[in-house]
């Protein structure tokens, strides 16, 4: 079966990073660039995800540089092997490799640990034995200052003491932090005096039982950078408030200094990428897993027939802002359709099938009919189709009282069948409640490969399948999660009330054999319906067929039509 191939990416357009980095070389700042892609093993990645990997690998690339993937593990009781595996298995799917940059937080928890002995040796942290909620009272508002915690001022000693008796193990959970020491008055509420440990008596997926104290996310990030030398450290806007810790951590220690700059994260009509909120759906069952074609993860979107191609066509035609910015769903469905307009080969695929049997066809014949893989491509090659007397439709193709406009099946209207022969509808057969369950049809044997030699026209073109030959298919409709734009902007309602009912509708219809063995994340056109991908749930003789995305941006009409 032929496979698609591939198209080089287009060059990258210039943004505000890019002109970052060009003159930090030109100036000789930097003679190369290291960046890296930090996420928590403690879920999936989704596409919000993908313009980080796309950005950092990008730039690495583009400019001869490198990019780390690091996995910042520093939470024990949320990450889990599964979920590095999966990270590694997603970049790689999108077309990037770290090479032999692959670094764990966990790896410098004793460099982490020996430069919090320094900070407090340098009168910068001290041991908070406040409670959790007693450190959020103390820490003021964005209004008002917050308070010094009546443990600010232990001693150097007593908190080195403190500090060594946490790792060892002695204290509960909660029982004692280390706390920065900077100003807590500070107009950043981030700077007054944040966590830089805690106390968590946790497992971990890669230390085991080593330690029972774990460095906060800010603090780790910042050294680790530094210990990488990464030269531009990249993420989303809402870390800019930390861009000042970032910076006093470095500065305090003394350590080579990384620069943070921040972007504007992804944001997509119809879609969510809050963690929490996906851990939500997959959870409370409301999607089948991680890697259920209707979510927003990478493995979702590969496994409802998304190229990497087309993720990458799109986070670069978005570009990169500074700003907040919302992003329409349809450009990245524009981008998978594009590409795989481009690559996929056309098959055959009726998805809600209607029977049709040609009276005046012989009985027991079989011809068969030479189809392009693609109309545009002749180096994908052809392929043999067989036709016979019994054949299947698409019902939507067939109108019992059509439009003067219709030009597809109706009683006493011919049409032309792709590549074999013109038939006309002579009879509809119903079952007791009115149903439509065949239609009787003649054919003109003079229009073999659907062409007359009278020179008589038809307009309607449909797509069929040799009922002898289909192979019986389940065929997932996939659409939209939810059904508005914003899913988080009514505030009286919980976003789950907003899923779109008609996200998933299951059928059983019918492929041309040669798709009956297809192996799974094969994606291909069934021709006049849209983009499919083969999903793992596929066995031999019995596939399954997700819809990637129609032929044409259906949602734009109903939504005219609405308004």
């Amino acid at each position: 079966m032929t496979q698609p191939i591939e198209t080089a990416p287009a060059p990258a357009p210039k943004n505000f990073i890019r002109e970052i980095i060009d003159e930090d070389l030109r100036s000789g700042k930097h003679t190369t660039i290291v960046t890296r892609f930090p996420p928590e093993p403690n879920g999936y990645l989704h596409l919000g995800h993908a313009k980080s990997i796309c950005l950092n690998f990008g730039l690495a690339r583009d400019y001869g540089g490198s990019c780390h993937l690091r996995f910042d593990d520093t939470n024990p009781l949320k990450e889990e092997e599964e979920y590095v595996e999966s990270i590694k298995a997603d970049v790689r799917w999108l077309g990037f490799d770290w090479g032999e940059h692959l670094y764990y937080a966990s790896n410098y928890f004793e460099q982490l640990y020996e430069h919090a002995v320094k900070l407090i040796k340098l009168d910068k942290a001290y041991v908070d034995s406040l409670s959790a909620e007693e450190i959020r009272e103390h820490r003021g508002t964005l209004t008002q200052p917050g308070r010094n915690s009546p443990y600010r001022e232990r001693s150097i000693e007593e908190n080195l003491d403190l500090f060594a008796r946490m790792r060892a193990g002695e204290f509960p959970d909660g029982a004692h932090v280390l706390r920065a020491k900077i100003d807590m008055k500070s107009a950043n509420v981030v700077m007054r005096d944040p966590t830089l440990w805690r106390i968590r008596h946790a497992e971990h997926h890669r230390t085991g039982n080593k330690w029972c104290i774990y460095p906060m996310y800010d603090y780790t990030h910042c050294i680790s950078d530094s210990i990488e030398g990464v030269t531009h450290s990249l993420c989303t806007l809402e870390f800019e408030n930390n861009r000042e810790l970032y910076d006093w951590v470095l500065d305090t220690l003394g350590l080579f200094h990384s620069r943070q700059y921040e972007f504007a994260r992804l944001n997509m009509t119809y879609v969510v990428v809050s963690k929490r909120k996906l851990i939500q759906l997959v959870k409370e069952g409301y999607v089948r897993g991680w890697d259920d074609p209707r979510m927003p993860t990478l493995t979702g979107i590969r496994r409802r027939g998304y190229t990497p191609e087309s993720i990458r066509m799109f986070i670069e035609r978005i570009g990169l802002a500074r700003s907040e910015n919302v992003v329409e769903i349809e450009q990245l469905e524009a981008c998978v359709r594009e590409h795989l307009n481009d690559t996929a080969p056309r098959m055959m695929g009726v998805v809600k099938p209607l029977k049709v049997t040609i009276e005046n066809y012989p009985e027991g014949q079989v011809e068969w009919f030479e189809f392009q893989n693609h109309p545009e491509k002749p180096e994908m090659g052809t392929r043999q189709v067989p036709f016979s007397r019994t054949l299947y439709i698409e019902r939507d193709d067939f109108k019992e009282d059509a439009h003067r406009k219709w030009f597809r099946l109706a009683p006493g209207k011919e049409v032309r069948l792709r590549y074999a022969y013109y038939v006309t509808c002579k009879e509809v057969v119903k079952d007791a409640s009115g149903e439509i369950t065949e239609l009787i049809c003649t054919y003109d044997p003079q229009t073999r490969g659907g062409w007359s030699q009278d020179g008589r026209k038809v307009k309607g073109t449909l797509h069929w399948l040799s009922a002898a030959h289909a192979v019986p298919a389940e065929v997932r409709l996939y659409d939209r999660l939810f059904s508005v734009p914003n899913p988080l902007a009514d505030k009286d309602k919980e976003f789950l009330e907003l899923i779109n009912p008609n996200a998933l509708e299951i059928v059983h219809g019918f492929v041309e054999p040669a798709l009956g063995q297809a192996e799974p994340g094969y994606r291909c056109q069934f021709e006049r319906i849209g983009y499919f991908c083969c999903d793992p749930d596929s066995r031999p003789g019995k596939p399954v067929y997700n819809r990637t995305v129609g032929l044409k941006d259906t949602w734009a009409k109903i939504e005219k039509k609405d308004e």
